[in-house]
């Protein structure tokens, strides 16, 4: 269930960008009501707005797209982040079933668990994180063990 907050709105409009070829506000409108969220066309012009949507060329079609000045998505250039990021700061990464406890150091974790959240890596449901501790809920039930793998790939240490 996605709130009707404008920030969550707009993470679920960026996700429908991302993940297909959208190449309308009437055909965005139509995949948000499907899913529940409730928006004026006038709403949506703003959200696109403050997201950075461009119309791009996609074959003989013109499609939304939240690239940047490089041609990257907001998912890749997140990605990019993430990884500077797990490079610089992450200690270790543990699991055991669908959790992965990531240690970082002191100070670290809230912004560490930002970029993670916003990178949306496959199979992570959500970040909880404290001072220098992250805890990541990854969506199938033993999905911790590939996850810390990753995270300890993208910082380029042994795992």
């Amino acid at each position: 269930m996605i709130p009707a907050t404008p920030t969550a709105r707009r993470a679920r409009i960026a996700e429908l960008i991302e993940t297909r070829s959208v190449r309308s506000q009437g055909e965005l409108l139509e995949l948000l009501a499907a899913e529940g969220i409730e928006v004026t066309q006038a709403t949506l012009s703003r959200d696109l707005v403050e997201l950075g949507a461009v119309k791009v060329r996609d074959g003989k079609a013109l499609v939304y797209s939240l690239a940047d000045e490089s041609g990257r998505s907001h998912g890749e250039a997140a990605l990019d982040r993430l990884r500077r990021l797990c490079e610089e700061l992450l200690v270790t990464a543990e699991s055991s079933g669908n959790l992965v406890v990531v240690r970082v150091p002191p100070g670290c974790a809230n912004h560490l668990a930002l970029v993670l959240d916003q990178s949306r890596l496959d199979g992570v449901l959500g970040t909880i994180a404290g001072d220098d501790t992250i805890l990541l809920v990854t969506t199938a039930p033993d999905g911790g063990a590939a996850l810390a793998r990753r995270l300890l790939e993208l910082a380029g240490l042994p795992d």
